[in-house]
């Protein structure tokens, strides 16, 4: 948004939901200095592309829908982008969509997470 004008609209996917919760925190945040190319979690077995830390510093992330350990999309969580909740906290986005966002959004611009 600049002001109240829409600039860049993208699907997304959030965080699963447990009783009534969603594992993505609400709140008003800002972008950090945190990004990159990719990376890889061993211990949830997936990764993504092009990822911006928005909460504690690379926890809660923008990034791309998962990949598996060969960085190949995982198609199958591909599909629930827009559709569905499915992250562990993170907010997923298509590839172009999490590239545009690690190139272009600066740090310190703010985020704002909603459960509509």
């Amino acid at each position: 948004m600049s002001s109240k004008k829409p600039i860049y609209t993208m699907l997304s996917t959030g965080g699963v939901y447990h009783k009534n919760k969603s594992d993505t925190p609400t709140g008003t945040y800002h972008i950090q200095p945190e990004r990159g190319d990719n990376f890889y979690n061993h211990k949830l077995n997936e990764g993504a592309k092009y990822y911006v830390s928005w909460k504690d510093h690379e926890v809660y992330l923008f990034h791309s829908v998962p990949t598996k350990s060969d960085g190949s999309i995982d198609k199958k969580e591909a599909k629930k982008l827009g559709k569905s909740q499915g992250s562990h906290g993170c907010i997923r986005l298509s590839i172009p969509d999490s590239k545009w966002l690690a190139t272009t959004v600066p740090v310190g611009t703010k985020v704002v997470i909603k459960n509509n």
